[in-house]
């Protein structure tokens, strides 16, 4: 049975301006004293056991925001990206799955909540979006998020 290898990979993460599309399609009420922080990575593969490509993930954003809302502070980590199933469909509901960690140099600040992909049909592309509550802390010494996509049994089509 075909087996995607698990595999990890770091986006850096700067700080960017308050202003641009992205902040108001993802409703983030900017103020004054808003921070944000951005990374992108163009593509990320994760291999079969046999080194040919299993799945694609492109188009990896994060974006990461200190504001508040109704008075209160509060940070938030958004994480989004595109899932390509190639030529393969997870054997098990639900096994396509990740896990995303705050960074500060190589020190892991935050281990965020492991969650599935969206990826109903191999050989399809997949917007996938999460968004995770994070310690001001937190945000304040993360300059990278690692992005990890973990070992999965498939089915060839």
């Amino acid at each position: 049975m075909p087996t995607l290898a698990e595999n990890t990979t770091f986006v850096e993460l700067k700080t960017a301006k308050t202003t641009g599309l992205g902040m108001a399609q993802l409703g983030i009420p900017v103020q004054d004293d808003t921070q944000v922080k951005k990374g992108k990575l163009h593509e990320f593969i994760q291999l079969t056991h046999d080194d040919k490509v299993g799945r694609r993930y492109q188009n990896i954003r994060v974006t990461a925001v200190k504001t508040a809302e109704g008075g209160i502070d509060s940070a938030k980590v958004f994480f989004q990206f595109e899932a390509f199933g190639d030529d393969n469909v997870p054997e098990a509901p639900g096994s396509a799955a990740f896990s995303v960690a705050l960074f500060a140099g190589d020190t892991c600040l935050l281990a965020l909540p492991a969650s599935s992909l969206f990826l109903p049909y191999g050989r399809a592309w997949y917007e996938n979006q999460f968004v995770y509550e994070v310690p001001l802390a937190a945000f304040d010494q993360a300059d990278r998020l690692q992005f990890t996509v973990k070992a999965d049994q498939v089915r060839m089509i």
